[in-house]
């Protein structure tokens, strides 16, 4: 996907170093001569803080939006935001602040910012901080400090924050002195989204933000010893086209790091050219369109089954943007015996990290595939293979059963919302089994609109994602975040920033009255003992919205879902649909952890 330690990597590429310069300001006496030439002569106030410096660098480098906590540590910044044109979200709590950040990340593709104070503050964010990186997503953490003489001595708040997140961030800077703290942040802005995108942070000492400079922030760069490779080894490029055109049974596996490197166009049209079926991972959904009939959707613990089997038959496997994770592979000597791997990723830690790959191609994923494009002359011959894997989908598809004398189907309410939306909706989710209901039964046709705990699975994800996607999006895009009732109670004070700030979401709890997966692993793997997993004595969360000023719905039955999902998405607010569903509801196909990807399991006899 990308490099996360690459900035080490020395280089000969010159950067310039670009300073703003100080904007005189307008002699007082002086009128302008038109309206136009007063919108035309903006002025910039001087730099005269460490904390002016901060927020002067957000603004340079186009932040429109902040998602934080005030405290004492951090107030200096705040004093400075308070006049400052970017928007600041006040959230119900850290890890919300971090969890928004981290969304609107993923929706627009530049870092999301978040703030906290020092000590409880900061150590609220490291949840969000540590599900960015799992997931190599673009945010910039801004902690509070106690002031410089005092770390070290267990003053009021103090924690080392660095200490804390430094296994956790992309890079990590504690702010020695008022003059540098503004290129501190810029340079970890521009870190977070340049190569592999991750999380970075700038621990803010109070004294340094209250302490004075002149010194305006640079512009966002990376330092000088950082270094991205952005084309893949010209030998091996050819050396993996070759064996492409060659291969029988080829699939495209298509990860994260594809939308994260704006590759899901020219990954398309290579596999429609070469007519490659095409697997995503889970981060990889909507980077190929799942209504094309070349796509197999998405792969491993609780992948379709014709996509883990295309997986286990295939002789070349052509990967990119994937770390080839555990809840992928399964077992790693049962993951795609027979195929030979083509890898492609900027980071060039993950090459051969979980699977070895007999074609590493280290390098940013459009350009890469760009290259493979270009040396790829024949189509691989493999009609057989594309009918085979059709009739995988036929043989394993995703259908489901909805007696209309049973309880509700988690499915049936997840395709319902599908229907009812566009295609360009986004949809985020906590963890559990509604999460993989809605990668399953949702149809996604677009990159980014797919907003998910993957790495870290993070329940509680759901809600403040979806305020800080709803703020990333554009308006005419729903935003849907289908969450489990054991997660939305997790983060569900994030209702009251969704009020306050009459964000147009809308959240289906899938009620089950248990954490739902583990629920299913204890029926399956603990002889059905739910130790500590029944959860019936949750509220309703209908009542519970209204009181939170939102718009509360409920359904019990089939009947209601049509129309209540449609007065749900018609109402220009936050609304919450208690969705009553199956209790006893499971996901499936299913490959039991470290098993194999071609022996999943449909029912439950079959673990």
């Amino acid at each position: 996907m990308s490099e996360r330690a690459a900035k080490v990597t020395p280089t000969d590429d010159e950067q310039t170093d670009e300073q703003i310069t100080d904007s005189a300001a307008p002699d007082a006496a002086t009128e302008p001569d038109s309206a136009a030439e007063t919108e035309s002569e903006t002025t910039t106030e001087p730099v005269t803080s460490g904390a002016e410096a901060v927020v002067r660098a957000l603004e340079n480098a186009g932040v429109e939006y902040a998602f934080g906590v005030q405290g004492g540590a951090i107030m200096p910044v705040y004093d400075v935001l308070y006049d400052s044109d970017i928007r600041h979200v006040t959230m119900a709590h850290e890890q919300g602040a971090a969890h928004a950040a981290d969304a609107y990340g993923i929706v627009s593709g530049e870092p999301g910012v978040c703030l906290a104070t020092s000590g409880p503050g900061a150590t609220n964010l490291v949840t969000g901080i540590a599900d960015a990186d799992m997931d190599s997503d673009p945010m910039l953490a801004l902690t509070g400090q106690v002031p410089t003489e005092f770390v070290g001595n267990d003053a009021f708040q103090e924690t080392d924050t660095t200490g804390v997140t430094t296994p956790i961030t992309k890079d990590n800077t504690f702010a020695s002195d008022a003059d540098h703290v503004g290129s501190d942040v810029t340079e970890a802005f521009a870190l977070a989204r340049e190569g592999r995108p991750g999380p970075t942070l700038v621990d803010l000492p109070k004294d340094v933000t209250n302490g004075e400079t002149d010194r305006e922030p640079d512009e966002p760069k990376t330092p000088d010893t950082y270094h991205v490779q952005e084309r893949a080894d010209s030998e091996i490029v050819a050396a993996a086209a070759e064996r492409i055109e060659n291969a029988d049974r080829p699939v495209m596996l298509l990860g994260g790091g594809v939308i994260k490197g704006e590759a899901s166009e020219a990954c398309r049209e290579f596999a429609i050219e070469h007519e490659i079926p095409v697997i995503t991972t889970m981060p990889g959904l909507g980077a190929f369109p799942e209504d094309h009939e070349l796509s197999l959707e998405m792969a491993g613990m609780h992948g379709t089954g014709y996509a883990n089997m295309a997986i286990t038959h295939c002789d070349t496997l052509i990967g990119i943007g994937t770390r080839f994770d555990d809840r992928l592979t399964g077992g790693i000597e049962t993951f795609a015996p027979d195929a030979e791997i083509i890898h492609v990723d900027i980071d060039p830690a993950e090459i051969s990290k979980n699977i070895y790959a007999d074609y590493p191609l280290v390098g940013d994923a459009e350009t890469v595939v760009e290259q493979l494009a270009e040396a790829v002359d024949e189509s691989p011959a493999a009609t057989k293979w594309r009918a085979q894997c059709q009739q995988w989908k036929s043989d394993y598809s995703m259908a489901y059963e909805a007696p209309e004398d049973a309880p509700v189907q988690p499915e049936f309410v997840v395709e319902a919302l599908d229907e009812a939306t566009s295609d360009r909706a986004i949809v985020t989710t906590g963890v559990g089994q509604h999460q993989m209901w809605a990668a399953q039964y949702w149809t996604y046709t677009e990159p980014r609109t797919w907003v998910s705990s993957h790495g870290l699975g993070t329940m509680g994800y759901g809600l403040p994602a979806a305020i800080g996607a709803r703020l990333a999006a554009d308006d005419d895009q729903e935003v849907i975040c289908v969450d489990g009732d054991g997660s939305f109670l997790m983060t569900l004070q994030g209702l009251s920033v969704a009020v306050r700030e009459n964000l147009d979401i809308t959240v289906a709890v899938l009620n089950n009255e248990y954490i739902g997966m583990v629920r299913q692993w204890q029926d399956a793997f603990f002889e059905g003992r739910h130790a500590a997993s029944d959860y019936n004595w949750m509220p309703e969360f209908d009542k519970l919205a209204e009181a939170f000023g939102a718009c509360g719905f409920r359904i019990d039955d089939y009947d209601d879902v049509a129309d209540t999902i449609e007065e749900a998405l018609a109402y220009d607010g936050p609304s919450v649909i208690d969705v009553h569903i199956d209790p006893d509801a499971n996901v499936y196909p299913m490959v039991p952890s470290g098993g194999d990807n071609g022996q999943f399991a449909l029912t439950e006899d079959q673990l």
